[in-house]
C-alpha cells in the first residue's frame, strides 16, 4: 500500500505591484500627516489663543482673526460672533505674537535638529552640538551683566544672534583646518559648548547685583513671557529664508542617509555640502534662540519621533518636523502660562519636563533594539 504524500499548501501568489503592509501602512500614515497638520496646525494656535486668565472662546477667537473678512462674509450670509475691544487688544497685540513667536521657534529647532542628526548620522544628535545655543547664551549673558542689554529692545536678541554665529563659524573653521570631517566637527562643537559655559559661569559670578545674575538665568531658561511683534519681526525673516534653504536641499540631505563615501561617488561635494547644511541649520537656530533664549529638547524630539514613525526620507521628514516642533513650544508654552496660574512658568522649563522622559525612552529603545 502506497503512502500518499499530504498535499502541500497552495502558494500565495503575490500581486504584482502590491506592497508590504508596512509599506503601505506608512504611506497611509503620511498621507494623513500631510492632510492633517494644516488643519493641526490650526487648531493648536488658536486654542493657545483661547486659553488663558482671561479665556475667550474658539469662535469669539476666531472672529477676532477674521475680523478683516467680516464684510466679506456677511455679504454670504456668515456672521461672525460679536466681541469687545479688550479681548481684540488680547489676542492681536498680547497673545497672538507669544503664539506665532513659539512656532516659528520651535519649527526651526526641529528643522536643525533633524538636519543635524542626518549630517552626523545620530538620531540623538540636536541644534546646539556645534555651539550655536553656547555661543548665544555667552553673549547674552555678557549683554545683560554689563547693561547693555538695556541700551536698546533690539540690542540683546541681536547681540545673541552674532554670538550664535560666531560660535558655528569658529567651529566650522577650526574643524575645516583639521580636514572637516563629522567627526571633527563634534569633538570642536563639545570643546566650543564646555569652553563658552564656563565663560558664562564666570560672567555670572561676578554679576554686579543679583537681578542682573537672576535676569541672565531667566534667559538660559528659555522664555516667551514678554514676547512682542517686534521679537517676532527679528526672527522670522531669517527662519524663513534658512528653512526655504533647507527644504531646497533635501536631496542632498537624503544622499548623507547612504553615508559619505557612497554620496560622494554620486558626484556632490560633501565637505562643502556639509558645512552648507550645517551653516543654514545654525542660521534658523540663531535667529529663534535670540528672542527665546535656550530651549531644550525640541530640536532632539521632534525629528526623532517623526523619523521613528514616518522613516528617514527628509521630503517628509524635514517638513513634518517643523510641524510637530512647532506645536509642540506652542503647547508648551500654553502649559508654562496656565498650569500653575497666576505663577507663570518658564518654556524653556516645560519642554525639559516634557522633553527629558521621551529622550530616555528613546535612549532605552534604542538599546533594547541593539
Amino acid at each position: 500500500m502506497t503512502a500518499t504524500a499530504p498535499p502541500r499548501p497552495a502558494a500565495v501568489e503575490a500581486r504584482p505591484g502590491a506592497e508590504p503592509a508596512p509599506a503601505r501602512r506608512r504611506i497611509g500614515l503620511r498621507l494623513a500627516l500631510w492632510l492633517g497638520m494644516p488643519a493641526m496646525i490650526l487648531l493648536t494656535i488658536v486654542t493657545a489663543l483661547s486659553i488663558g486668565p482671561a479665556s475667550t472662546d474658539l469662535l469669539r477667537t476666531i472672529a477676532i482673526l477674521a475680523a478683516p473678512l467680516r464684510e466679506p462674509l456677511g455679504a454670504i450670509g456668515i456672521a461672525l460672533p460679536e466681541y469687545g475691544s479688550g479681548a481684540e487688544h488680547l489676542v492681536w497685540s498680547l497673545r497672538l505674537p507669544r503664539v506665532l513667536l513659539a512656532f516659528i521657534v520651535g519649527a526651526s529647532l526641529a528643522a536643525a535638529g533633524a538636519v543635524m542628526q542626518s549630517v552626523f548620522r545620530n538620531p540623538l544628535a540636536e541644534p546646539g552640538i556645534t555651539g550655536v545655543s553656547s555661543g548665544a547664551a555667552c553673549a547674552a549673558v555678557i549683554m545683560i551683566v554689563t547693561g547693555a542689554a538695556g541700551s536698546a529692545p533690539w540690542m540683546l536678541p541681536l547681540v545673541a544672534f552674532l554670538g550664535a554665529l560666531a560660535a558655528v563659524l569658529f567651529v566650522q573653521v577650526l574643524a575645516g583646518i583639521r580636514g572637516g570631517g563629522g567627526a571633527t566637527l563634534l569633538l570642536v562643537g563639545i570643546a566650543l559648548n564646555a569652553l563658552l559655559g564656563a565663560v558664562i559661569s564666570a560672567t555670572m559670578a561676578n554679576a554686579p547685583t543679583s537681578e542682573d545674575a537672576q535676569a541672565a538665568i531667566f534667559w538660559l531658561n528659555g522664555d516667551l513671557t514678554a514676547a512682542n511683534w517686534q521679537d517676532f519681526g527679528i526672527a522670522v525673516l531669517p527662519i524663513v529664508l534658512g528653512s526655504i534653504a533647507l527644504l531646497a536641499l533635501i536631496p542632498e540631505l537624503n544622499l548623507f542617509l547612504l553615508g559619505e563615501e557612497q554620496a560622494a561617488s554620486t558626484g556632490i561635494r560633501i565637505g562643502r555640502t556639509r558645512h552648507l547644511l550645517l551653516g543654514l541649520a545654525a542660521l534658523v537656530t540663531a535667529a529663534g534662540v535670540s528672542v527665546s533664549g535656550v530651549i531644550s529638547f525640541v530640536g532632539l524630539v521632534a525629528p526623532h519621533l517623526v523619523r521613528l514613525v514616518l522613516g528617514p526620507d527628509h521630503r517628509v521628514l524635514l517638513p513634518v518636523s517643523m510641524g510637530v516642533g512647532g506645536v509642540f513650544l506652542v503647547l508648551a508654552d500654553l502649559v508654562a502660562r496656565n498650569l500653575f496660574e497666576p505663577v507663570v512658568l518658564q518654556t524653556g522649563t516645560v519642554t525639559a519636563f516634557l522633553g527629558a522622559p521621551v529622550l530616555l525612552l528613546l535612549i532605552m529603545r534604542r538599546k533594547a533594539r541593539t
